[in-house]
């Protein structure tokens, strides 16, 4: 069990229970966490959570703050098997998109990109203009991969954190980790 290890990075938009989630589904895998939240993500977590920062800080496996250009995961030579963004805000979209490194948080996706790595941004805007749309292009054209947390309803979800589950079910695939999130097409 466990061997992997992610970089999760929680920008500032609606929607921090998805990348707290995605922490737990790791931690519950028994994989290797590193975690970045942003200034505007940090403010945003009392507000749309029942967790407090440390607590969100807690479920990872180490913590870096958003400044610290000099963190191990600044550089492509240290091993990590993927990079999750959740959420992901437009300005972090645009900033990845045209690989203006300027935090630990952009730096990283760009150093995930660079080393043809599993990158997986979560972005959290409606509706998308033509700029938006162009931005994640660019991001698809580089290996990264959009994932909006859009729901799914063919598991006929009763809450809110079955919506959620299920959704972070498929940033667990798509990084090739094993758990017991959300339930697949054709399974009661």
């Amino acid at each position: 069990m466990g061997g992997k290890r992610i970089v999760v990075a929680m920008s500032g938009a609606s929607g921090v229970i998805y990348g707290i989630r995605i922490l737990s589904m790791l931690a519950a895998a028994g994989e290797t966490s590193d975690l970045i939240i942003s200034s505007t993500a940090r403010r945003i977590i009392p507000v749309e959570t029942d967790y407090t920062v440390s607590q969100v800080e807690e479920l990872a496996g180490t913590c870096h703050a958003e400044d610290d250009l000099m963190a191990d995961i600044a550089s492509g030579s240290t091993l990590v098997d993927g990079m999750v963004i959740a959420p992901c805000s437009m300005k972090t979209l645009s900033a990845v998109a045209n690989s203006y490194a300027d935090s630990l948080l952009t730096r990283a996706a760009d150093v995930t990109l660079k080393e043809r790595r599993r990158l997986i941004l979560m972005v959290r805007e409606t509706p998308f203009h033509r700029g938006h749309l162009e931005l994640m292009l660019r991001v698809t054209d580089m290996g990264g991969i959009i994932l909006p947390p859009i729901p799914s309803f063919y598991h006929q979800p009763q809450n809110i954190d079955e919506l959620i589950e299920q959704t972070i079910a498929r940033v667990g695939d798509l990084l090739g980790v094993s758990h017991q999130c959300g339930r697949r097409w054709g399974n009661s």
